[in-house]
């Protein structure tokens, strides 16, 4: 929600600290690394139990998840590489900090039980999400939007871990609005292929191209047809 509303104008606040940033030699790249490198350090900091220092690494994680794209675009190099780099290094970051959350909730004897599957249940629903947009967007579609995207669980959880009586609850929250997510995404994606559309120019490329290979083979068959039936009669004629 937060993604689909804002986030043109995010970016366009943020290009001049993308060019300062691209000035001093950073790439993209190199962001997109260190935000999952303070993910990973986010998660292990729950996992032990000290929920600030978690809070705290999870804001540098955050941080350069949002620059990376910035810098990408002031220095020219905004590529499919970039994007599909920043994707699953996101989907890295989203395991580690819920992974790490329910290591802590497995050795809290507040809680302990069953409630470590909490945050792998808001995990399995994000990936689910994230997988809805991907395949859409393969197939031509846009799975964009939803009540909970990234932005919103990053908040909610952040959240979280800060005011610690508070976890269980927004992880709950969380469940419950990912799942919505992943239905209204599901029936979106539903409705624009339900609608008949002309194929795209890559698919009457990918058709022109297999009419032609058909009919290359047809045409090479033939003429060894030919070619066979004619050295049949040479050699009745030479009997």
């Amino acid at each position: 929600m937060i993604d689909g509303r804002f986030r043109a104008t995010f970016e366009k606040g943020l290009r001049p600290v993308g060019h300062n940033i691209r000035k001093t030699g950073i790439a993209a790249d190199h962001l997109t690394l260190f935000g999952g490198v303070m993910a990973v350090a986010a998660a292990v900091a729950i996992g032990v139990g000290n929920l600030r220092l978690g809070f705290l690494l999870g804001v540098f994680s955050a941080v350069p998840d949002v620059l990376d794209g910035a810098v990408a675009k002031a220095s020219g190099t905004a590529s499919a590489r970039g994007a599909f780099f920043d994707s699953v290094m996101d989907r890295v970051s989203d395991a580690a900090i819920l992974g790490g959350v329910a290591v802590y909730l497995a050795n809290s004897a507040s809680w302990g039980g069953y409630w470590p599957l909490l945050p792998m249940a808001v995990l399995a629903t994000t990936m689910l999400i994230s997988y809805e947009r991907a395949r859409a967007e393969s197939l031509g579609f846009d799975a964009r939007g939803g009540l909970m995207e990234r932005a919103e669980r990053l908040i909610a959880l952040g959240v979280g871990v800060l005011f610690e009586v508070l976890l269980v609850p927004i992880l709950f929250l969380m469940l419950a609005l990912t799942s919505v997510t992943a239905v209204q995404r599901f029936v979106k994606v539903w409705r624009q292929a339900s609608v008949e559309r002309p194929p795209s120019m890559w698919t009457q490329r990918r058709q022109s191209r297999r009419r032609a290979s058909r009919r290359s083979f047809a045409e090479r068959r033939s003429q060894r047809r030919s070619g066979a039936l004619g050295a049949w009669r040479e050699r009745r004629l030479g009997d």
